[in-house]
């Protein structure tokens, strides 16, 4: 088979599509080596470095610029035109942009659709213009891959799509996240990024859906009894305050008379994370929609209680090896859980110990094969 992919994120290795390409495809040659795959990619050349668990697979530079009018193009236009040319068995597209019209059949991964299920995520007529076309563009792809059964019944309902060509493929983590590594040491990391000796987490995005604001809210009651021994660290680069999509995090935490437990330590760096989630006493994870949900799965793999909603995927995610909040709008019990998973040190190694073996289930090698069975499913 020989298999076309769109590569548009392929030299942006540290994002979630990047990251996506990079462990599917690293895992793909182990479960089938008859393969054969060609990244397309936008630019001149492929000047960028692969690693080397990519460098069996053929790169074509389709030319064009970064520009977004540039990335419809080349989702529409270049990429099906070159999977046409060298003689594609099937296209895969790797996130939610598949062309309109193909002449060589492909099977595209939809990791959410945020923008048609919450309003707030539409953006400017440009945007809800792009959402219209490759939500009209998906109907017509010979198969779709999910990240869960919850966002396959969000596609199947909003795009109309028939059940049977809607596949869930989990995404997973890499063997790098596991309770005790070689990697760097934790007190490096703390050093790095001034973290304290311990810490409750939040990682994972700024959005409004993330409800941040609601584990600043449960702080207020949390900091009191813990807050001193168990400071709150929240990681990431905090966007622009806009009102509508964003909060000003730390102007919320300075009016809610908390900043001298709560810690924001900005971007961590991708190969500092596992040591960072290593260090932390538990995982606060309260978002409200999630196509998949990566930081929990990272958090249990590395052994590390959680502590999330019940919205949308999560619990697929976490099974029952996690503590669910069934309401986000009730921080006191935000609070009470993150005060219980300090001072109760047998539920912190239950869900430890739970959390680990149901990090387990989930490989790339799985990620993989599961892929390759669609692509067998549509070349037949």
């Amino acid at each position: 088979m020989k298999l076309a992919v769109n590569g548009w994120f392929l030299d942006q290795l540290a994002t979630g599509s990047g990251q996506y390409l990079r462990y599917l495809f690293a895992n793909l040659p182990s479960v089938d080596p008859t393969i054969e795959v060609h990244f397309l990619v936008p630019g001149e050349s492929s000047a960028f470095e692969l690693p080397a668990d990519l460098a069996y697979v053929h790169v074509h530079p389709l030319g064009g610029g970064r520009s977004n009018v540039d990335k419809v193009r080349f989702e529409q236009q270049r990429v099906p035109k070159a999977a046409r040319a060298i003689g594609a068995d099937l296209i895969h597209i790797p996130y939610w942009a598949p062309p309109l019209r193909s002449k060589v059949p492909f099977v595209v991964t939809v990791h959410d659709i945020i923008p048609i299920l919450l309003p707030e995520h539409r953006g400017s007529l440009q945007n809800m213009m792009y959402t219209s076309l490759v939500s009209a563009a998906t109907r017509g792809a010979a198969h779709i891959i999910t990240d869960s059964h919850s966002a396959r019944l969000d596609v199947m309902e909003h795009l109309k799509i028939p059940t049977d060509k809607v596949t869930t493929v989990y995404l997973a983590v890499t063997d790098d996240y596991q309770p005790s590594t070689k990697l760097r040491p934790a007190a490096e990391i703390k050093d790095k990024y001034g973290l304290p000796e311990n810490y409750l987490l939040y990682i994972g995005g700024f959005h409004k859906r993330k409800n941040v604001h609601r584990i600043l809210a449960g702080w207020t009651w949390a900091a009191g009894p813990i807050g001193d021994f168990y400071p709150l660290v929240i990681a990431g680069s905090l966007p622009t305050p806009d009102g509508k999509l964003f909060y000003d995090l730390p102007a919320l935490a300075e009016d809610l008379d908390i900043t001298d437990s709560v810690r924001f330590i900005g971007r961590v760096a991708e190969e500092d994370k596992i040591a960072l989630y290593q260090g932390a006493t538990a995982l606060i994870f309260p978002s409200s929609y999630e196509g998949f949900g990566l930081p929990p799965l990272e958090a249990m793999a590395c052994g590390i209680p959680v502590v999330t909603s019940d919205k949308s995927s999560l619990p697929e995610v976490v099974g029952d090896a996690a503590y669910l909040l069934p309401d986000l709008e009730d921080t006191r019990k935000i609070a009470s859980t993150m005060i219980g998973l300090t001072i109760d040190e047998e539920l912190h190694s239950e869900l430890s110990a739970k959390g680990v073996k149901q990090a387990e289930k989930f490989s790339w090698q799985k990620t993989a094969a599961e892929t390759v069975a669609v692509y067998k499913k549509v070349v037949g």
